[in-house]
């Protein structure tokens, strides 16, 4: 067994711990967070709302990730890989617009 694969089984229970209080307390978490926000964007006065809110999204986010809170069952999130094709996306320098068919 390598290194790599006797951390993971070292940190599964701790992982499963963690899910279940993500579970179990994510509106206070989630309350804390807010909260948290809420007081920076004061200390700031406003200067870095957009950044804060994007944090917050993204912490958010991740604790629902953590308490699959999806519909209750763990890997119900998108699945890895199944995203848009690399590469399929508008032409670099076309202004990331498809120019109407012609007739």
């Amino acid at each position: 067994m390598g290194l790599l694969d006797s951390l993971k089984a070292k940190l599964a229970p701790a992982k499963d711990k963690v899910a279940d209080l993500a579970q179990q307390h994510g509106d206070k978490i989630d309350h804390g967070i807010e909260k948290a926000a809420k007081l920076v964007d004061e200390k700031t006065k406003g200067k870095y709302s957009d950044k804060i809110h994007s944090g917050t999204d993204k912490a958010k986010d991740a604790l629902d990730r953590i308490g699959h809170k999806d519909d209750g069952t763990p890997g119900s999130g998108p699945t890895p890989g199944t995203g848009p094709t690399p590469g399929s996306g508008p032409t670099p320098g076309s202004g990331g617009t498809t120019p109407p068919p012609t007739a």
